[in-house]
């Protein structure tokens, strides 16, 4: 039996079995990490080719290693890519893949195990036995699992009047992969967020006419995004999680960095809002003002939401949808870690969610820290 499951191997997941290795617990005896992906890279591994390195915002380091200098015009894809691999070589982390995991529960069986108290509000002495992690390879017993697996997998399509009778293409920001494909089109994008604005740019270059709904108007905010400001985009999503509601974005908290590119983008017209998306037609979109669009394509640019299916037999969540939280720690399981959710969604937090999971683990698991 292992001591952890750490299910997905993104920035979050690899920062977590970092700290599991440096903290006293072996690899493949220990812990595994499993990855549904057929390579390194996380959810970076199926962004658009035409987002490169210099283009993308949120590539942080890994703990122990620098991401390494790279030519800013390479796709963000494959810089991420090369580079988790790297890191998973350099620190001999056990990551398996592809695996995809399947479900979470409980092993039907007498065998228990004791957890130590600890700051989180999880009493002493829960006993309770351990978990079956099921997956296209088998399954795999463990006494904790740190759940790792973000959003990527859950993209968030909105419902609208008309969708279905809309006679042009749909399709979600997850699909997208290169502007060539709207060539000649006219292209609605939706939703408030980064990858909406830059969609709408790189359309813009290629000369294709584009048209933007949001629900409110575009907040874009000139505050500098140092530390502080991290801390307190964190503290006001968790405070949400810590209520058991669901999370709200990320960028819903923090805004739009007001880049010269954006002004720019702002100052030609093209990061200018129609506002709210009334309905859409077999022609196009009807703006809550009344005023219209014909639409080749609509881009749902408008999210994700966690990838937590697997987690369902568990029965984490709370009437309000969401999920409790102290932290990275569930408060209905205690042999449930997470990162990737809520704030730590965000490459802002991934890293110190990853290393509060595994310092978690370690001390749930009474295993005499390293310093």
């Amino acid at each position: 039996m292992l001591d952890v499951v750490v299910i997905g191997a993104g920035q979050a997941g690899l920062s977590a079995a970092y700290y599991l290795a440096r903290h006293g617990l072996n690899p493949e005896t220990d812990f595994v990490v499993l990855d549904a992906n057929p390579e390194p890279g996380g959810a970076w591994l199926h962004r658009w080719p035409s987002l490169t390195l210099g283009g993308a915002h949120g590539i942080h380091d890994l703990p122990g290693m620098k991401l390494p200098p790279s030519d800013p015009a390479e796709p963000a894809s494959a810089v991420v890519s090369r580079y988790y691999g790297s890191y998973e070589k350099t620190f001999q982390l056990p990551v398996h893949r592809p695996v995809k995991v399947t479900a979470v529960h409980t092993l039907a069986d007498d065998s228990a195990m004791l957890f130590p108290e600890d700051d989180g509000g999880v009493p002493a002495d829960i006993a309770g036995p351990p978990l079956a992690v099921e997956t296209d390879h088998g399954s795999y017993e463990t006494r904790l699992v740190i759940n790792a697996t973000g959003t990527w997998d859950k993209p968030h399509w909105p419902h609208y009047p008309g969708m279905a009778s809309f006679a042009g293409r749909q399709l979600h920001s997850r699909d997208f992969w290169s502007v060539n494909d709207f060539a000649g089109q006219r292209v609605l994008v939706v939703g408030g967020g980064t990858s909406a604005v830059q969609f709408l740019l790189q359309l813009a270059d290629a000369g294709i006419q584009t048209a933007w709904s949001t629900r409110r108007p575009p907040e874009f905010t000139t505050r500098e995004f140092n530390p502080d400001w991290g801390r307190d985009v964190e503290r006001r999503v968790n405070e949400r999680t810590s209520a058991g509601l669901p999370p709200l974005s990320v960028v819903g908290v923090t805004g739009l960095p007001l880049t010269q590119q954006y002004q720019n983008g702002v100052a030609a017209g093209t990061l200018v809002s129609r506002g709210p998306l009334r309905e859409l037609i077999p022609s196009g979109a009807v703006f809550e003002d009344g005023s219209t669009f014909d639409a080749d394509v609509v881009l749902w640019a408008t999210g994700f939401r966690a990838a937590l299916d697997h987690l369902a037999p568990l029965k984490l969540r709370e009437p309000g949808g969401g999920i409790v939280m102290d932290g990275v720690k569930v408060a209905r399981e205690p042999r449930l870690l997470m990162v990737g959710y809520g704030a730590s969604a965000s490459t802002l937090g991934a890293n110190r969610a990853g290393r509060a999971s595994a310092l978690a683990a370690i001390d749930r698991l009474n295993v005499p820290a390293k310093l």
